[in-house]
Formats: structure tokens, C-alpha cells, sequence
């Protein structure tokens, strides 16, 4: 019973560092599947799951239009309605003063016809004409404004109506498919999008990813090889689009009926949604709707916007926790107006919330510490025959009333808090550029200005594995010297995890040791 103890001991040490590996893996891009059937025969379905095809780059050929907004600064190209630039201007890149404004989409990216539409597979950008009806827009308030684009395409006439809030990331699309001639038409329409990276390479914690919502459950692709295959969905779809921990862009079509590609092709993810069977009679129209989101990740914006995007902040099996958290972090935020504090204060809270846990625990291990030196007789005495030691083991703990597996309950209970807090504090983008101590104590040097990057000169995190390291020297040792000295390599390998982690989250830990510490210490002064 002893040896089972000292295992789960580790056993919950090592859950911390793996736990979020398992939980939180990439799951596997979807297998290409043939669509549902629909019931009306206009609104189908690719009938085959075909990869995104590879089409020549964008060529210039319009004029700039430019769209201003309180949040936002847009450019699209008269044609065709591409668009060519896309500057959210409440977000910064960096937390350096003067830092540049963040860029959705770029020049590169431009060149894979962000805002693009395709007629039954060919490009409409690379019609020879587009009339543009509209002027530059500069909206305020609630204003709203609408530019019109127009072109001839194989036999089809489309209308593209792009209209843009002063108060919304989003932009609505209705294109109007018109017969050139006097035939019937059948085709198929895609929404495309693309864009650079949203996030660093380097940046393990914040990984730029495919999503898509499928039967209202949100799916992921980030793996660049099975990107640069393409991925494909058709059941059910909701939006698709490309998303970081921060920021997101999405295309949501306005009907049933829709397909969603995607691919990596040179550093720029493309995307597209589609659906076949858009019939018109001459003289008639299809009208096609669709919205595009690009901007935060925040939660409160996202579910103003409708379409279920809300959805794409997904904090995993832990969001029964993770939720409640957030909205206690962002409660202690409003009374202290400190990030940093607020997460101190909410590590309190936890910490008083589990204080008749932990107590429970500590009490469990002061008394198997005294109970040692009978163990390590016993285990001396049988130690070749351990059917005898462990029937001798449970006697005594029967005898003097211990639990030996008391001092272990308590701390699994904690840990799905902690995958929790960490999901909430991992894709909150409230903790994006939030300072806690800016500078260094007494110097200029920037130190803790952004709690979702690391700690810069690593003082939280060795701070963190030295409070780890004298909790171990507080606690009773293992009775078998080996495992004893695999405990105490636990703070070294703590520490090195918790290195490159995001400061916030070290800051939870870090204090959550501190309060650990005092409270084993008034137990042991007590005892």
C-alpha cells in the first residue's frame, strides 16, 4: 500500500506536465467523407470531397478603396472586391511604444484572393472587367455602408454587395447570380479567404490552426502536413476559417448545404467555402448571403456576432471550470484594474476554496511522517517477503487510524482547476499585452508587461522551482530512498516546463506555492 501511495505521488506530479499533451492534443484532420444529402436540390453539397485546386496569383488590376471604422482600417480592390489590406486598430503587435497596429491581412496574403468569389470553379478575379459602384467609406457610430461590385463571367452576371458596420468585425456579403443569356443556369459559388500566420513560429502556446464548426462542434487542423494535403468538410457546417489563441477569421454562409476547404500552400493558408446546385431561370437571380469575422477572440464580441463563433474559444473538457474562472478573473480585474493582481487574488480565492482539502492532505502527511520509523522497521524486517511487509504496513496504518493514501485525494482533486485556469488564461485575450510589473523594481528594464509571453529574464519560473523544491523539503520523504530522490528532481522539471510559459500562469502557480508553503507551515507549527 505504501509503494501504491508513493506512486500516485508521482504519478500526479507527472499529470501536470503530460495532463494537457492528452486533454488538449491537435485532434486528427478529418477523413474526407461524402456530404448529406439535402432535401431541396439547390442547396447540395460538393458530391466529392476535392482538394482546394491551385490557382495563379492575384494580379492587380483595380483601384484601392478604402474602409475606416473605429475598429478597423480595410482596403479592397474595385476588382473584383479583393481585399488587400486589413489593420485592426484597437490591437497592437508587440507591447513597444509605436509598435505597429495588427495586420490580418497582408500584401502576401493578398495574393491568394482574400474575399475572393469562384463561379464553378474558376476565379472571378481573373474576369477582364469589374465595374465598382460605392466610395471610400468612413463610418462612425452605428453607420453602416455598402460597395457594390460587378462583372460578366461565362455566361453568368454576379453582383457582389459587401456591407460594413461601424460597430462590427463583421462583413456581410449577398451575391446575386444572374443569367447572361437567356438559359437556365446550374453552378457552383465559393466564398475564399487567406492569410498569413497569426501567430510566431516559435510561439508553442499560441499556434496559428484551421477550424471549422461541424454539427455545431468545433474542429481543428494544425499540423502543416496534413495542411499542406488540405483538409475538407461538408456536414453540417457552420463557419470555417483560421484562428489563433487571439484573433480570427471566419467565413459563415448563410445557408445549408455548404463545403469547406482548406490548405497550406507557401506559407499562406487558403480557404474556401462552397456549394453547389445555385440554379436561376433567365431573367431571375440566385441570392447568396454570407458573413466574413475578422478580428478578436473575444468571447463578448464573438457571441454579439451571432453564426457561433463564440464557439471557436474552446477551452476543451475543462470549460465547466475554465468559464467560472474567467468570469472571477474578470470580476477582481474590475475592482483592482491589474491583470496580474486580478490573477493573484483569484489564486486566493481557489486557495481558500480547497483550504479544507490541502488541510486534510497535510495532516495526512504529518502523520505518516511520524509514523516512518515504524515503517522502515517493518520493511527491514520483511523486506524479502512483501505479502508480510504490506500485511504489516496496513496494520499499523489501521492501528494509529492513517489514510496513507489521504495525502494524494486531496491534491487530484485540484488539478482539473488547474487545466481549467490554465485553458482560461491560455486563450484570454484580455491577458494579451496586460502588464503586471512593467519594469524591473528600481530599474527601466521592461520585466513583466505582457502576461501572455514569458517571463523575459525567467525570474517567476526559477522562483517558482525553488517554492516546489522547499514544499518537497517540508513534506514527509518517501520511505524508499530512490523514489525520494526522483521527487526531487520533480521542482527541476517543473521549472524547466514553466520556463517558456506564459507569465500569467506562472504567476498562478508561483503564488499558489507561497500559500501552500504558509499553510504547511501554521500545520506544522501546530503539530
Amino acid at each position: 500500500m505504501e509503494k501504491n501511495r508513493l506512486i500516485l505521488a508521482t504519478a500526479l506530479s507527472f499529470l501536470v506536465l503530460i495532463g494537457w499533451s492528452y486533454f488538449f492534443a491537435p485532434k486528427d484532420a478529418p477523413k474526407p467523407q461524402a456530404p448529406a444529402q439535402q432535401a431541396e436540390a439547390p442547396v447540395q453539397a460538393p458530391a466529392q470531397p476535392s482538394p482546394l485546386p491551385s490557382l495563379a496569383l492575384v494580379a492587380s488590376k483595380g483601384q484601392s478603396i478604402a474602409v475606416e471604422t473605429p475598429l478597423y482600417s480595410a482596403k479592397l480592390n474595385t476588382h473584383g472586391g479583393l481585399l488587400e489590406s486589413f489593420v485592426l486598430k484597437q490591437y497592437r503587435q508587440g507591447i513597444e511604444p509605436g509598435s505597429p497596429n495588427v495586420e490580418l491581412i497582408t500584401s502576401q496574403s493578398m495574393l491568394r484572393a482574400p474575399l475572393g468569389l469562384l463561379w464553378s470553379g474558376q476565379p472571378s478575379w481573373a474576369a477582364p472587367d469589374w465595374s465598382f459602384e460605392g466610395a471610400p467609406l468612413a463610418l462612425s457610430g452605428t453607420e453602416s455602408g455598402v460597395l457594390r461590385f460587378v462583372c460578366d463571367l461565362a455566361g453568368v452576371r454576379l453582383v457582389r454587395e459587401l456591407t460594413f458596420s461601424a460597430d462590427s468585425y463583421l462583413i456581410s456579403e449577398t451575391v446575386r447570380v444572374q443569367p447572361a443569356s437567356g438559359q437556365a443556369l446550374v453552378g457552383k459559388l465559393g466564398f475564399t479567404l487567406a492569410a498569413t500566420a497569426l501567430s510566431g513560429e516559435k510561439d508553442s502556446y499560441n499556434l496559428t490552426r484551421v477550424e471549422w464548426l461541424t454539427k455545431g462542434s468545433l474542429e481543428e487542423e494544425k499540423d502543416a502536413k496534413d495542411l499542406e494535403k488540405g483538409v475538407f468538410a461538408a456536414e453540417a457546417l457552420g463557419w470555417g476559417g483560421l484562428s489563433s489563441n487571439y484573433f480570427l477569421l471566419a467565413m459563415a454562409p448563410g445557408q445549408e448545404g455548404w463545403a469547406f476547404k482548406a490548405k497550406l500552400e507557401e506559407g499562406i493558408y487558403r480557404m474556401a467555402v462552397e456549394r453547389d446546385g445555385v440554379t436561376a431561370q433567365p431573367g431571375e437571380e440566385a441570392a447568396i448571403s454570407a458573413v466574413y469575422y475578422l478580428g478578436p477572440k473575444d468571447p463578448k464580441i464573438l457571441t454579439t456576432a451571432g453564426h457561433g463563433l463564440e464557439k471557436s474559444v474552446d477551452y476543451g473538457m475543462f470549460s465547466i471550470i475554465a468559464e467560472p474562472l474567467l468570469w472571477l478573473l474578470d470580476f477582481f480585474h474590475g475592482l483592482v484594474a491589474n491583470w496580474g493582481v486580478a490573477i493573484i487574488l483569484l489564486t486566493v480565492l481557489i486557495k481558500i476554496v480547497f483550504w479544507p482539502l490541502s488541510q486534510k492532505s497535510y495532516v495526512s502527511m504529518q502523520q505518516m511522517k511520524k509514523l516512518q520509523p515504524m515503517m522502515a522497521k517493518i520493511r527491514e524486517k520483511h523486506g524479502n517477503d512483501r505479502e508480510k511487509m504490506n500485511a504489516e504496513l496496513m496494520q499499523l496504518y489501521k492501528t494509529y487510524k492513517v489514510n496513507p493514501m489521504g495525502g494524494c485525494l486531496p491534491m487530484l482533486l485540484q488539478i482539473p482547476v488547474f487545466f481549467g485556469l490554465y485553458q482560461a488564461l491560455l486563450l484570454s485575450i484580455e491577458l494579451r499585452h496586460a502588464p503586471f510589473i512593467t519594469h524591473l523594481p528600481f530599474t527601466n528594464i521592461i520585466w513583466l508587461a505582457d502576461l501572455s509571453a514569458k517571463d523575459p529574464f525567467y525570474i517567476t519560473p526559477l522562483v517558482m522551482g525553488a517554492t516546489m523544491f522547499l514544499q518537497q523539503k517540508m513534506s514527509p520523504p518517501p520511505g524508499d530512498p530512490t523514489q525520494a530522490k526522483i521527487m526531487l528532481f520533480m521542482p527541476v522539471i517543473f521549472t524547466a516546463l514553466f520556463l517558456n510559459f506564459p507569465a500569467g500562469l506562472v504567476v498562478y502557480w508561483l503564488v499558489n506555492n507561497v500559500l501552500s508553503i504558509f499553510q504547511q507551515w501554521l500545520l506544522m507549527r501546530k503539530s
